[in-house]
């Protein structure tokens, strides 16, 4: 099977993670905060926050907001369910607001048209590696007074007219889950420019308490203070020395991420058949997933079917969120609310996309999929 993504350990990882759990420090300990200082460095921004996954990390940006039932924050419907629970974990309503058609991005016009008395903040989302309209968005939301939230899960090492994802917001969440772009088996953190809230989000991490265990063994101090209801949502100390390792061969990575892009965009150039998204001239694509759309007409089940059978592990992204059965329910969301999404979404496939697939590999995805959707 070739899947559709596939993490990467060496020797390197292995060490670094095997060095951590002999330095006496499982959690709270000293590779976490390298780790955030590693990759808030690498993206830009002044403060990193690590916390266990990339969902806690949405859930403590819409923590900082202090949410509450009636409160709405625009989100896109062409994103993992997690963007839209974070809102919904804090009992406020995600509000979706439509795709752009070419490269099924949230379209600032959509976002606009969305914002009520009741709106509190903006959360893009970096949909397959590809930033956002971040000027446009950020003009918005200075426009409302709203914060802004950059769902980066997609697009860590991606730039937006030349600036790092990770610096084109208030907050960016970061995942670090096997298949993206780096791994700490399960991982995520918030970057931010503000030190306020960076300690705000550590504090929040922590269950609320104003001193983790590290700061009070260092003090030889027993004294905490719980300020406010937080989450345990720590980390690891060997999941972030795993994080650190993994950040120093990111670029090579990035740049293959590319290469296998490049590939499939000139199979696909000519072709009636499939549609590649379309591709800013003023970003620089991270290629977490390579999405095509099949053209109307081709039987989408039976293409996936068919390659799978082949032993092409293809997936789809996403189900619009507002189609699930707990938004239909919670927010009575349903069919028309998002045209261009759900349109989009019945020709979706997403073709396997990770830095050790080989040119050969690509061309008998392309291939496979080519004979796919001729027998459709």
């Amino acid at each position: 099977m070739i899947p559709y993504g596939k993490h990467h350990i060496d020797e390197d990882d292995v060490q670094a993670v095997a060095a951590a759990l002999r330095s006496g420090w499982l959690t709270t300990g000293p590779a976490v905060g390298e780790f955030e200082a590693d990759l808030s460095q690498f993206v830009g921004a002044n403060h990193g926050v690590a916390v266990c996954n990339g969902t806690a990390a949405l859930h403590c940006t819409t923590m900082m907001l202090d949410l509450e039932p009636g409160d709405e924050v625009i989100v896109p419907p062409m994103t993992f369910a997690a963007t839209a629970n974070a809102v919904a974990y804090r009992g406020a309503t995600p509000v979706f607001a439509d795709v752009r058609r070419e490269d099924l991005l949230i379209d600032p016009i959509a976002v606009e048209a969305a914002i009520t008395d009741r709106t509190r903040a903006i959360i893009g989302v970096d949909y397959a590696g590809q930033p956002c309209d971040w000027d446009a968005l950020q003009s918005i939301a200075r426009a409302h007074d709203l914060t802004l939230i950059d769902d980066a899960a997609h697009a860590l090492g991606a730039l937006y007219k030349g600036r790092p994802i990770g610096t084109c917001a208030d907050m960016t969440t970061f995942s670090f889950h096997p298949v993206k772009h780096i791994t700490t088996g399960e991982g995520g953190m918030i970057v931010t420019d503000d030190p306020a809230s960076a300690e705000r989000l550590r504090t929040l991490r922590n269950h609320g308490i104003t001193a983790d265990f590290r700061t009070r063994a260092e003090t030889g101090s027993w004294i905490y203070e719980i300020d406010e209801l937080g989450e345990n949502y720590r980390i690891t100390d060997f999941q972030c020395a795993l994080g650190s390792s993994q950040l120093r061969k990111l670029p090579a990575w990035l740049e293959r991420r590319g290469e296998i892009a490049a590939r499939y965009d000139a199979a696909f150039a000519e072709s009636s058949d499939v549609r590649s998204l379309a591709v800013s001239p003023d970003v620089v694509h991270a290629y977490h997933l390579y999405v095509i759309e099949l053209a109307q007409g081709i039987d989408r089940s039976a293409v996936f079917a068919a390659m799978r059978a082949s032993g092409i592990g293809v997936n789809v992204h996403y189900v619009p969120v507002h189609f699930h059965p707990f938004y239909r329910r919670a927010f009575g969301t349903g069919e028309g609310l998002c045209p261009v999404a759900e349109r989009a979404y019945e020709g979706l496939l997403t073709l396997p996309m990770y830095p050790d697939l080989s040119d050969a590999e690509v061309d008998t995805v392309i291939e496979v999929l080519q004979g796919a959707i001729a027998r459709s």
